[in-house]
């Protein structure tokens, strides 16, 4: 029987959304149909030049709660086909939308159950909170409910002691001046002071702080400490997490969303860890390369195929790197839409590159894995698979060689600019200036389609 944990819910239990109004028949709860789904995720009264969002909640096509619990059967079995339909026809309600990505990100089997789910979620919890125990232990202002943006230590390992920020950060007692802080760099038994793994995570804190700050602070949501400081902790676990990669500027902005639609940390930092899974490679730099160079290289080979004038003329300028389009692969166009269209985006990607095996590639619970031995090697009907994923599939192309639909997202955005490009740019700068000007006009939809026509043309004549 699947239980309830307070702060969850499940297609069984669907919560009231008391600043909704209006209501729909197809969704069975009370909602505006048509209402922006920035009105979800509040801006700060002061922030008046924040892009407005194109994606409105539409009756019969935006995939409700009433929709997505219908989509169960009792068991807890998921109709995988019928929510990616409904997904790429109208997006996700805000509602459920954290619910919803953790099965197109893979964190859960469609076919599992709820209790297996459970399971699969209190394995999670434990396991993050050994993770972040461990960081804690390492330095203590993991889980405090603080956070800081001033560096710790030195190259060298050596604890920075600045009296002006550790009494900022509260770490120095008020009244007799003892050196309260030094628990905050002491070096814990287990790890010596030249451990490399535990110097370059410490060395990553002060910049996780950084970009803490600067990440949606046009929402009202980070006007809270208590939030900023989870976004801070996940990112801090993460970066111990996974050591290869560790911390990199823009992994804030893929985070921040997880952080305001989980209401647990720990499911929060596994959704954003099963992301990571996709994009972690464009984040592993070099001294000489960086991850989202192959993404670059594929862009322009994907360019020169589909507008050779194009490929050509920004060879001329210099651009032949596509270094112009760094951001919005890294980040996933969060610069380029308002935040509640960044996510729609985010979900028609997900939905239509989606791979029902991407589970039995993820799972980390053997007891759930053990009723499913006997079907991985079945084949999946062909419906259970994202659209772009089927076009691939119908095409050949491996599924561990495809290029992820956000390539063709760009190599779209440039073909619809290809005649400005071509007339108006003549240097690199001209290049990024007609490339901002899309900032807050784009349509997450349209460009999906575009994408889509795209990929069909690349795959007939590559």
């Amino acid at each position: 029987m699947h239980t309830e944990k307070e702060g969850d819910w499940t297609p069984t239990q669907i919560p009231s959304i008391p600043h909704l109004s209006g209501s729909d028949n197809d969704s069975g709860m009370w909602w505006d149909a048509g209402a922006p789904t920035d009105s979800f995720y509040q801006v700060r009264p002061e922030c008046t030049d924040v892009p407005k969002t194109k994606f409105r909640i539409k009756a019969g096509k935006t995939l409700s709660a009433r929709k997505w619990q219908t989509a169960f059967t009792p068991e807890g079995y998921l109709d995988i086909a019928r929510t990616l339909s409904r997904i790429r026809r109208g997006g996700i309600h805000p509602s459920i939308r954290g619910e919803v990505w953790e099965f197109l990100l893979g964190c859960y089997d469609p076919k599992s159950t709820f209790d297996e789910r459970e399971q699969i979620r209190q394995h999670r919890r434990e396991k993050y909170a050994l993770l972040k125990e461990e960081c804690r232990q390492m330095f203590p202002l993991i889980g405090s409910g603080r956070f800081l943006t001033a560096p710790v230590v030195t190259e060298d390992g050596e604890p920075v002691q600045d009296p002006v920020v550790l009494k900022e950060l509260g770490l120095l007692p008020e009244e007799n001046g003892a050196s309260g802080g030094s628990e905050m760099v002491k070096e814990p038994s287990g790890h010596g002071p030249q451990d490399k793994k535990v110097i370059q995570w410490k060395l990553t804190l002060h910049q996780i702080g950084l970009d803490v700050v600067r990440t949606d602070r046009t929402l009202e949501f980070y006007e809270k400490q208590e939030n900023l400081s989870k976004l801070w902790d996940v990112l801090a676990v993460y970066a111990w997490f996974d050591a290869d990669v560790g911390y990199c500027q823009g992994m804030s902005d893929l985070c921040s969303p997880m952080i305001i639609l989980l209401q647990d940390e720990a499911d929060a930092f596994w959704c954003f860890e099963h992301l990571m899974r996709r994009l972690r490679g464009n984040f592993r730099c070099t001294e000489s390369s960086v991850g989202v160079e192959t993404q670059l290289s594929n862009l322009a080979s994907i360019t020169e195929v589909i507008d050779p004038k194009l490929h050509q003329h920004l060879e001329t300028l210099g651009g032949g790197n596509y270094l112009f389009a760094f951001r919005m692969l890294m980040v996933l166009f969060r610069r380029e839409f308002s935040f509640g269209d960044s996510l729609y985006l985010w979900e028609m990607m997900w939905a239509l590159e989606y791979d029902p095996y991407l589970f039995s590639v993820y799972e980390d619970s053997k007891s759930a894995s053990e009723k499913h031995k006997g079907s991985k090697g079945k084949p999946k009907s062909m419906r259970q698979f994202g659209k772009y994923e089927r076009d691939n599939r119908k095409n050949g192309v491996n599924s561990q060689a495809h290029l992820p639909i956000s390539v063709f997202l760009v190599a779209s955005v440039l073909e619809n600019r290809s005649s400005k490009l071509l007339t108006e740019a003549r240097g690199l700068d001209d290049v990024v200036k007609i490339l901002n000007d899309i900032t807050g006009n784009l349509d997450a939809r349209k460009a999906c389609r575009g994408a889509m026509k795209l990929h069909k043309k690349y795959l007939k004549k590559a």
